[in-house]
């Protein structure tokens, strides 16, 4: 049986290493069973009294197997990997909203613009060759950074790019008003938006709109009068939004000068991708914004308080929209 205590008990179905995730969850929560679903199966432990759940990828039908739960919990700031259960209950989804996630998101997305910007592949090729040659790097102002989703996260890295003098644009399904950001919205301004973009980055939530809308024809329509003369594609958002053979074959005909990719189609990224041998490309393995124990189980504690209180959750999906 599942400990006795004063208030039900908090699920927790994890997908990644779950180590020190239980015992920061504990620590939030101290007056409640903490319950890895993997240990509930295997001790043929009854769910029957779960009201919250925290999940990651959850597999299809779990949450019809809780009866009594009111509240889900996505460990990440995305929810696709959640809304996709056809038997998904109507009860809140909560996603992870936080300033440690957005911190990682932005160190990450800035490192990928300098990256691109300061030619650094090239130099880490030159110095494998030992060969001493400068090439051209423009300067940050030369550049049209454009972000798709101006979202918490959009909004924090468009924010420190235009710090740091990149010219930046964003576009987003509703407008945005941000102080030194040109702001496009809708799919009547899509064109506008990629024809002033030298740099793509991409944080867009992964709905029916989205998926599979990083293709050639979407990367056509870059702009190619930059600094580069072609584009570069920095994705950080979901990888269903990507189509990898269409970026291949841009990075192969010259149509991008470069990609940074932290998501993929199917993870891990399979070894006989081409992606891997692009030398102006740069793969990271989904951990642009690797998530905190501690702070997600502060958030989660956090939402739980206010819910038993009477008080509004925070960071509710709109299920229309999909994030």
């Amino acid at each position: 049986m599942i400990k006795a205590t004063e208030h039900p008990p908090v699920l927790l179905d994890i997908k990644w290493d779950i180590v020190g995730k239980k015992e920061a969850f504990e620590a939030a929560l101290p007056d409640r069973a903490i319950v890895l679903l993997d240990e509930a199966r295997t001790q043929n432990l009854a769910l029957d009294d779960v009201r919250y759940a925290v999940v990651w990828q959850p597999e299809p039908g779990l949450f019809a197997s809780l009866p009594s739960l009111e509240v889900i919990f996505s460990l990440g700031a995305g929810v696709d990997h959640v809304v996709r259960d056809p038997q998904l209950p109507d009860v809140p989804l909560v996603r992870f909203v936080d300033s440690d996630l957005t911190g990682r998101m932005v160190e990450w997305v800035v490192l990928q613009v300098l990256m691109h910007q300061r030619r650094q592949r090239t130099y880490d090729r030159q110095q494998r060759e030992r060969n001493w040659h400068e090439v051209p790097q423009p300067a940050a102002h030369q550049f049209r950074v454009g972000i798709m989703g101006l979202g918490t996260l959009g909004q924090a890295c468009a924010k420190v790019l235009a710090a740091l003098g990149f010219q930046v644009n964003g576009w987003a399904r509703t407008a945005k008003t941000m102080d030194g950001v040109t702001s496009f919205a809708g799919q009547d301004q899509l064109d506008g938006f990629l024809s002033h973009t030298d740099i793509l980055v991409n944080l867009l939530p992964l709905t029916e709109d989205t998926r599979g809308i990083l293709s050639r024809p979407l990367l056509e329509k870059l702009a190619r009068n930059g600094p580069f003369k072609a584009p570069v594609l920095i994705n950080a958002g979901r990888g269903g939004s990507q189509v990898e053979a269409d970026i291949v074959s841009c990075l192969q005909d010259g149509t991008l000068f470069g990609a940074s990719l932290d998501v993929f189609e199917t993870e891990p990224l399979p070894k006989e991708s081409p992606l891997w041998g692009f030398d102006n490309v740069i793969i990271t393995p989904h951990m642009a914004a690797v998530s905190d124990p501690a702070a997600l189980a502060r958030h989660v504690a956090k939402q739980i308080s206010r819910y038993e209180n009477g008080q509004p959750l925070e960071h509710v999906v709109d299920r229309s929209r999909g994030y």
